[in-house]
């Protein structure tokens, strides 16, 4: 990708993802920085300003219970980081809550365990409140709910909770703020030869023995989480930045298409990873069938599919599923993911979206199928 390019992709970047450390949000364990939280927030509220949705995905909260409980040393007994971590959240979302409500920008505080996106009910409800947030406005800020999980269902470190929370909302951009510069050919502490890494493909390899390779002392808990996560994010359309986080207005000049830091590039975008991931379903649990209205709707208007015009429900599938649209014919003619299960969308058929909620006593979507989690398929 040449310098043109990378400047476009950050410049029309509209819905970015900020994770910062628990090094920089602590200073170094020392507690938390208000200075730096302070002009983080100072740069997300003019990203908002300026028409960008933003998340923060924030560390810190164990760090700063250790030091509010007076411990010097990181326990090693679950139940005692569970306890630090309980401790510190109040003064985390405090403190964002403080400066960023300073900037008028309301903000939110979202606790997430990997139970939460491995379960798809509670993942389409995570990503539901997420989308709501932002079209209220509110700024998330984002951490492990690190007082109720244990080793198994931890995420292991944020940068992977970033990479999640990027893939949940469709982020255009995860950028990752650390303590270093960004990518290196090799650790510049052991290697005078070592490069720095300006741009490279999320997803290479090379990145990975770059980083030290998954087992190193170099990459253990430091870069290569990082190189993994931006991996991750790739799988659904979005680049990732990793960039000193004490950098000058970091946010607001990558934004502005500056070159900062290590730009990995995804490789699909965001609306074509998302749909191949769709077309690609082999195995689908159901079907809905739908008139030649709705036909023309999808195909020829770009639609949504709304229940009214949906005449048959086959097979049993569950909410969030990928589920074929068939018109009367048996062809398929799309698929997308379900905002009801089969046995809700039977109720369904042929009902205005104005009945939703007296058929079913709430109402999720107004649309069986988002015309944004649709793909047509091309005819036989």
């Amino acid at each position: 990708m040449n310098q043109q390019a990378t400047q476009t992709l950050l410049r029309e970047a509209r819905r970015i993802v900020v994770k910062v450390g628990s090094s920089l949000v602590t200073n170094e364990g020392r507690g938390l920085d208000e200075a730096a939280i302070e002009e983080w927030s100072r740069q997300l509220a003019a990203l908002v300003k300026d028409g960008r949705e933003v998340i923060m995905v924030s560390s810190g909260a164990i760090a700063e219970g250790m030091k509010r409980l007076g411990w010097t040393r990181r326990p090693k007994e679950i139940h005692e980081l569970q306890a630090a971590a309980a401790v510190g959240q109040m003064g985390l979302a405090q403190m964002y809550e403080t400066r960023l409500r300073a900037h008028g920008l309301p903000s939110a505080q979202v606790l997430l365990t990997h139970a939460d996106l491995a379960d798809r009910e509670r993942y389409l409800n995570a990503r539901s409140t997420l989308l709501t947030l932002l079209d209220l406005g509110v700024v998330s800020v984002i951490n492990e709910n690190d007082t109720v999980v244990t080793d198994e269902i931890k995420f292991g470190d944020n940068d992977t909770l970033g990479a999640l929370v990027a893939n949940l909302v469709e982020a255009d951009v995860l950028v990752i703020l650390t303590d270093q510069k960004g990518l290196y050919t090799a650790d510049p502490r052991k290697d005078p030869a070592a490069q720095f890494v300006h741009e490279a493909r999320a997803g290479d390899p090379a990145l990975e023995q770059m980083a030290g390779g998954a087992g190193s002392s170099i990459g253990k808990g430091g870069m290569i989480t990082k190189i993994l996560a931006a991996k991750r994010a790739a799988g659904s359309g979005a680049s990732t930045v990793i960039a000193w986080g004490r950098e000058p207005s970091v946010l607001l000049r990558l934004a502005q298409g500056e070159a900062i830091g290590t730009l990995l590039v995804a490789q699909t975008g965001k609306t074509q990873a998302r749909k191949q991931w769709m077309a690609d379903h082999l195995q689908l649990r159901g079907a809905v069938v739908v008139d030649a209205g709705a036909v023309r709707k999808l195909r020829e208007d770009g639609k949504s599919l709304l229940p009214i015009g949906m005449t048959a429900v086959e097979g049993e599938f569950s909410r969030g599923e990928v589920i074929a649209v068939r018109d009367e014919q048996g062809a398929e003619i799309a698929r997308g993911l379900a905002n009801y299960a089969s046995a809700e969308a039977r109720l369904l058929c042929r009902k205005p979206s104005s009945e939703i909620e007296i058929l079913l006593g709430y109402m999720a979507e107004q649309e069986m199928v988002h015309r944004d989690n649709l793909v047509l398929m091309k005819p036989a």
